[in-house]
């Protein structure tokens, strides 16, 4: 007769997939972290801040709570901005954990009628399958050109959805082809001039039918400065969206396709500060699998961010002067996920005639944390107006390096600004450059 091996349990964890006990053991309550959680600066609660919520998830670890509903709000009240993590004197790794246990929330209490149909819609039949988002981006191109956009706006018909999707729907950038599908008959996109590189771009699944300036700038940026660019034509989703919503294991299904369709290439460059956070967490998620622990380790240690790998590879800066003020917000996945701040800054002021602004509390959450400003509409709300207070009036620009913050950002300008535009960083290096080709 076959044994059967019995699932491990911690307390009242006991679902596959277990949080990681070490994560916590080193959390004494200082309270450093908690001037930096925006969600505790929101409501001025203490389980909504992240010694409270390392509070609870070791206590269910202890035996003393259960998965509960009670347990499960202020866990996943949380935008999983890492800027706790930043503050800690013991590195107490807050955002890593949130994810573990609402992989365990996931499982403890399945998502039931509309909720689980819209979840599946959205996580398991929409994000890892790129051409339906290619086939979404082609209706909400149509929505736009065709007048229909229009339409609903002066009938008032846009106001059946939630206020909160209609702000969203307000501030939707113009749907443009995917690079994906520029760039399908090429194998590679020749650098100009000598060629120093080869890079693998990682496009994102929403980055490239929303935001597909952006990538094109990418692109644009990176064979300007001498590298050959390949676009793998396996890649998928990166999963962020599903470990941060407790889809843990579609979102390994998901790493996994990328591992695979990134393993032959050398550098992976990635201009979505979510997506990159998550590549490189690919080795820490993969890390007691003994199939895919080495796998994950190489292509995690190949990822860089566009502004860090121009930085660290050499950069020609621009020559002709792009006279504007701006300023810079520090997404949370570049500053706190992957520590990257100096690098974004130095392309900004290398530019001529630039005057950069620096923004108190730059790297201050925006409230997008991913889909949180769908899941969380109120208290990302509350988020982005105290954000919004930093943003100098002064300026012309707001720059950034994430999608989802330019989509929030573009809200909080709506709503609270002084008509500055939001735009991507790769955006304003490729504008500096072509103003220098047409001088």
């Amino acid at each position: 007769m076959e044994m059967q091996t019995k699932t491990p349990v911690l307390g009242n964890y006991i679902y596959p997939d277990l949080p990681d006990a070490s994560k916590w053991a080193d959390c004494v309550h200082c309270g450093m972290c908690l001037e930096t959680c925006p969600t505790y600066n929101v409501t001025q609660q203490e389980q909504n801040s992240p010694r409270g919520r390392v509070h609870l998830m070791k206590s269910i670890a202890e035996g003393k709570t259960t998965l509960n509903e009670q347990m499960a709000k202020p866990i996943q009240a949380c935008i999983d901005c890492r800027a706790c993590t930043t503050a800690c004197p013991a590195d107490v790794q807050v955002g890593a954990l949130i994810e573990e246990v609402r992989g365990q929330l996931r499982q403890a209490m399945p998502l039931k009628g509309w909720k689980k149909m819209v979840n599946n819609l959205i996580l398991h039949q929409l994000f890892p399958h790129q051409n339906r988002l290619n086939r979404l981006g082609g209706f909400l191109k149509f929505y736009q050109k065709s007048g229909l956009q229009t339409v609903t706006r002066k009938t008032g018909l846009i106001k059946i959805m939630p206020d909160h999707l209609v702000d969203l729907e307000s501030v939707m950038p113009e749907i443009k082809k995917p690079v994906r599908k520029r760039y399908k008959d090429m194998k590679v996109i020749p650098a100009k001039g000598e060629m120093k590189n080869e890079v693998a771009f990682m496009t994102g699944c929403v980055m490239d039918v929303m935001f597909t300036e952006a990538n094109q700038a990418t692109i644009n940026v990176l064979t300007r400065n001498g590298n050959n660019v390949t676009i793998p034509e396996k890649q998928v989703c990166c999963g962020a969206l599903h470990f941060h919503t407790g889809e843990r294991e579609k979102g390994k299904e998901l790493a996994k396709q990328n591992i695979i369709a990134f393993e032959e290439a050398g550098t992976i460059v990635i201009n979505s500060a979510g997506c990159g956070c998550m590549l490189k967490e690919y080795e820490e998620i993969f890390h007691d699998d003994p199939e895919w622990a080495d796998r994950a380790k190489a292509f995690s240690r190949k990822v860089q961010d566009i502004s860090k790998y121009l930085v660290d590879t050499g950069y020609v800066a621009p020559k002709s002067k792009v006279n504007v003020k701006l300023t810079y917000h520090d997404a949370c996945h570049l500053a706190h996920g992957q520590g990257i701040r100096k690098e974004p800054r130095e392309l900004i002021q290398s530019i001529p005639g630039v005057e950069l602004i620096e923004m108190e509390n730059s790297d201050r959450c925006c409230g997008s944390g991913g889909v949180y400003n769908v899941l969380q509409p109120d208290l990302a709300g509350a988020v982005l107006k105290q954000k919004m207070e930093f943003v100098p009036d002064d300026v012309e620009l707001v720059v950034m390096g994430n999608p989802g913050c330019m989509l929030q950002m573009s809200m909080g300008v709506k709503k609270y600004g002084n008509g500055q535009r939001v735009i991507h960083i790769m955006e304003l290096m490729d504008q500096a450059y072509q103003k220098e080709e047409v001088e």
